[in-house]
């Protein structure tokens, strides 16, 4: 089955809602499992719970099924997202335009390439869906 990732913050952001309208959608219309992640950065000192995370989501789309909701801890986001993504197998990722950016960054520093869909396609069999994030979610 086809799996999509989509990284969130929370408290859910206008961005973070049109992420994940994409997500679910892309979901939808490929038959295919959703993981809504968040991570919890450990220099900050607020802790999001995975039953934090799915209220919220589901507070504003409504139960989602063959979704799954996870929570993890890590010192950079898009190390952590990436960790993720790889542990899931994900086919997709859908991101925010603004964590594109950050990714590719990441990309060019470990690789000195700055073509992050290449990175993925080639070195995760991932597909990536920015997201301009101008949505408001349902």
């Amino acid at each position: 089955m086809t799996t999509v990732v989509v990284p969130v913050r929370y408290p859910l952001t206008s961005h973070s809602k049109a992420t994940l309208a994409e997500a679910i959608r892309v979901a939808e219309v490929e038959d295919a499992s959703l993981t809504v992640l968040h991570v919890n950065l450990y220099q900050n000192n607020g802790r999001v719970t995975r039953t934090d995370l799915k209220s919220a989501v589901e507070q504003v789309f409504g139960h989602l099924p063959r979704t799954r909701y996870i929570v993890r801890s890590g010192l950079l986001v898009e190390e952590t997202i990436l960790d993720e993504v790889i542990s899931e197998q994900a086919d997709v990722v859908v991101i925010g335009q603004k964590q594109k950016s950050r990714w590719r960054e990441m990309v060019r520093r470990l690789l000195d390439d700055p073509n992050l869909e290449h990175f993925l396609a080639n070195e995760l069999d991932a597909r990536i869906v920015a997201v301009n994030g101008q949505g408001s979610g349902k």
